[in-house]
């Protein structure tokens, strides 16, 4: 059986799903290079051109009352398709295909399932879910235990968070930018912003934004709209720093007791985390740290890209009724064509290890891209990080924000040699944040982030992998700074001509070129 499912709204996505394998997923960002395009329609054509007729069912992400754009894409795929769009799930909601992907994903055979959003759909006329809980069982069995719902002038934890980000002049959908900055907060005694996992309102306002077509509504710190800024200044950013601390350490403890309610209540360890928070990697470390007895699953496609995804994955399961545990065995899953005619002269390993000795940026592009917003090797910027400058010189390649951190990608065998693991063997997809062990700062400084922390990836095996392990060879150094192939504000790189035509663009005598992995083989683009 093949579902199509489609997710429309911010961070749009269209996914084929068969028989317990992804055929197809495209973000449409990708393809029409518009950041968090919210209109999949040249990902549908996609589908089309490749599947054409040959699917048996459609689904969609969200329920017709929850987007308007539904009417429209209804028509499109009974036009395109000759299917009606179906609802596969009696309570079928945003959350649920949020919560279904994860499940999937985990591994599990059971789990509970916490859902920590900015808004998913509607109860009643006004208020949408921001938090879900439910314990899901195989084939399709979704009990949903708690669900928390907010009209437009309450708050819950996402929006809570969103306070700070307002107020560095950033969108809802900007708290990555957030986190980062939190680390370099003071820790003082703040002022309490929950009661459990429950917002207390009276600590904020609402902004509304009528201009912009997602997300209008905007939280804010009572009695501090007029100190809202464009940019964080490097001499003057305690104010806001403190402010972005406040909500991170108020809504992970926040989330954390909603997740240890639930697990008291049902007595299940599994936990699968998922939803935009779901994204916040020191939150995620806070978890396990707190609850050791449990076995968490965080989702790397957690934001609404991956609800197309989730819904394939129930409408399948309901449709067939199927008790196979497919777990996730990668996150490169994003559509790719092929292209040729665009590469170089060839290249080895031991080429690429000569350049970032050298201190020079390299762009590494194979296969399919990766399907989350984490970068995992396949669209990646790789640096030394050794470099006492390294994050400095790859901000400024990518025009990002100075306080921002990079990621460290290490080998797997090395892990619990360099990192407070928290009992873990490995962090493949940069979900977690992990305390660095004393040596690191002095020898790797260009990974390890003002609070002594690291988002990690390790690796065991694939071209990230051997690449790693020759600059170790070299170097005895084994990690590389990882970062995503795009400039801020714009989307992942998806073809070949768009990485080398980000290179020649740049125009940064640290941007060394792009090299293509293709076939188990390397090339060096034009």
């Amino acid at each position: 059986m093949r579902v199509l499912a489609i997710s429309p709204s911010h961070d749009a996505s269209v996914a084929v799903y068969k028989n317990g394998q992804i055929e197809f997923f495209a973000k449409e960002e990708r393809l029409s290079r518009y950041k968090r395009d919210g209109l999949p329609f040249k990902s549908l054509e996609k589908v089309y051109e490749i599947f054409k007729t040959d699917i048996d069912y459609a689904t969609y992400a969200w329920l017709p009352r929850d987007c308007s754009f539904f009417p429209v894409f209804h028509a499109y795929v009974h036009k395109r398709f000759g299917l009606d769009m179906m609802f596969p799930n009696k309570f079928s909601s945003h959350h649920l295909n949020h919560g279904s992907l994860a499940f999937y994903n985990s591994g599990f055979k059971n789990a509970l399932i916490v859902v920590i959003d900015h808004n998913g759909s509607y109860e009643g006329k006004n208020n949408r879910e921001g938090e879900t809980v439910f314990v899901g069982r195989y084939p399709h069995n979704f009990e949903r235990v708690y669900r928390k719902c907010y009209d437009p002038e309450t708050f819950g934890i996402v929006r809570a968070y969103e306070a700070a980000t307002t107020l560095i002049g950033q969108g809802p959908l900007e708290n990555g930018k957030t986190m980062g900055l939190s680390s370099y907060g003071e820790n003082l005694k703040y002022k309490k912003l929950f009661k459990g996992s429950i917002a207390l309102h009276d600590n904020f306002d609402n902004l509304y934004k009528p201009e912009v077509p997602t997300h209008e509504d905007r939280s804010i710190f009572k009695g501090l709209k007029d100190k809202i800024i464009k940019n964080v200044d490097p001499e003057k950013y305690q104010f806001y720093a403190n402010k972005a601390r406040h909500v991170q350490i108020e809504t992970q403890e926040a989330s954390l007791n909603l997740i240890k309610k639930h697990v008291d209540k049902t007595g299940i360890k599994n936990i699968c985390v998922v939803g935009g928070y779901g994204l916040n990697v020191l939150a995620n470390s806070l978890y396990v740290k707190s609850l050791p007895h449990c076995n968490f699953y965080f989702e790397p496609v957690a934001d609404d890209s991956g609800t197309s995804l989730g819904a394939a994955m129930l409408a399948y399961r309901q449709a067939t009724k199927d008790e196979t545990i497919y777990p996730l065995s990668n996150n490169f899953y994003h559509f790719y064509e092929k292209s040729k005619n665009q590469y170089g002269s060839s290249a080895s390993i031991k080429d690429l290890c000569n350049i970032l000795i050298k201190q020079k940026i390299l762009a590494v592009f194979e296969g399919a891209p990766e399907a989350g917003p984490r970068a995992l090797g396949h669209r990646s910027l790789l640096f030394d990080p050794r470099n006492k400058n390294g994050k400095d010189i790859m901000n400024t390649l990518k025009k990002r924000e100075w306080y921002r951190p990079f990621a460290g990608v290490v080998l797997k065998e090395h892990f619990n040699k360099y990192f407070e693991t928290l009992g873990l063997e490995e962090s493949p997809y940069m979900t977690l944040s992990f305390k660095c062990k004393p040596r690191m700062k002095k020898e790797f400084p260009a990974i390890v982030h003002v609070d002594n922390t690291c988002r990690v990836q390790t690796v065991d095996k694939g071209f990230l992998y051997n690449l790693l392990k020759q600059f170790y060879k070299k170097t005895g150094c084994p990690f590389l700074l990882n970062t995503s192939f795009n400039i801020a504000g714009s989307p992942l790189i998806q073809t070949k001509a768009e990485a080398v035509q980000l290179w020649k663009d740049s125009k940064n005598p640290s941007f060394a070129g792009v090299y293509f992995v293709e076939d188990e083989k390397l090339y060096k683009g034009y």
